[in-house]
């Protein structure tokens, strides 16, 4: 079997990290690992299949002789060395926000929208984490009719917003506990004992950057520039898993035992749905593993074609590290 060079840019972040893990737990064929941080970071070490590697401060000429190179830092980390990753000759799976919506950037989730990978120009885009998760769970309701609208909640985790997201919700725990004040920093209130119904900046619409990025991302992973969603992201006081409303309207009347039945066939999700005995997706369930879970799955009350459900599903992994290390098997052709 072919052996591939691999660099990870962002590598001691939480996504680089993960994407660390899922390579060793994946087996992907590697020739060559590149750990690639900033300045700050060079010195440290991570593990990788019990052999230690170095971190190597990403400079322009970092990328040369690499098949590709998986993104795990920030929009500007992203910008600033794609030229350069472009130029060396390796493709670029980049998990920021900087390139999603260029036309010329295919933006992926391989399940849905894979064969997009072998229209790259040298960059190919991660979605956001709550458009991966959501759109696994509609995607066989897609397939039976089109999904002509969405409105959606998100109920997204503190480890969303970084490695510190979980951390300060375990200090304002423990500050509960010890009738000490709270002061938060991650977040723009406290998050323990607490919901945020605001991620990303807000627009003039409205909405936030973060809820816009349902539909503008949908319609381009879909393929479809009609779709309508009108979005709701919250922040919750969960340390991991994305969990998400959906109640969307399809053009056709669809029965809702044919809706879980395709569900349950679709690969990369699990039918999660026997409420009468408390089963239901939820991230205590989700988490450390690439699976969507869908349940709740029931008639809209105000639509005639109206389908309502429930998902969650670990934003780190698939929504995030997993979908990328996909990306990059598809690619290749490797199965997984």
């Amino acid at each position: 079997m072919k052996k591939y060079r691999v660099g990870i840019l962002g590598a001691t972040g939480a996504v680089g990290r993960e994407m660390l893990k899922i390579l060793e737990e994946y087996d992907f064929p590697l020739e060559e690992l590149r750990l690639l941080a900033s300045k700050r970071s060079v010195g440290k070490t991570m593990i990788f299949k019990g052999k230690e590697y170095n971190i190597e401060e990403a400079t322009k000429t970092s990328f040369e002789g690499l098949d590709f190179v998986l993104g795990a830092a920030s929009n500007e980390i992203a910008k600033a060395f794609s030229e350069d990753i472009v130029k060396s000759g390796a493709v670029f799976i980049d998990n920021s926000s900087a390139f999603r919506m260029k036309d010329s950037v295919p933006l992926v989730v391989p399940e849905i929208n894979g064969e997009d990978v072998f229209s790259n120009q040298g960059i190919i885009a991660n979605p956001n984490c709550s458009t991966i998760i959501a759109l696994m769970a509609v995607k066989a309701i897609h397939k039976l009719s089109p999904i002509e609208s969405m409105v959606v909640s998100t109920y997204q985790a503190t480890s969303g917003a970084g490695a510190q997201g979980p951390v300060e919700l375990k200090n304002q725990m423990e500050s509960i506990l010890k009738n000490e004040a709270i002061v938060p920093k991650v977040f723009q209130h406290q998050i323990v004992e607490n919901v945020i119904p605001h991620i990303g900046s807000f627009l003039d619409n409205g909405y936030t950057t973060e809820e816009m990025k349902m539909q503008n991302e949908g319609r381009k992973i879909l393929h479809h520039p009609s779709l309508k969603v009108s979005c709701t992201c919250v922040r919750v006081p969960v340390v991991r898993s994305h969990s998400i409303s959906i109640d969307l309207v399809t053009k056709d009347y669809l029965d809702i035992n044919m809706v879980k039945e395709a569900i349950s066939k679709e690969k990369g999700c699990r039918l999660y749905d026997t409420p009468q005995d408390n089963i239901y997706p939820m991230p205590i369930v989700t988490s450390n593993q690439d699976l969507v879970y869908v349940g709740r799955i029931r008639r809209c009350l105000i639509q005639d074609n109206g389908i309502s459900l429930w998902c969650s599903g670990d934003q780190v992994r698939k929504g995030a590290a997993t979908n990328a290390v996909q990306i990059m098997m598809k690619l290749i052709g490797l199965e997984f």
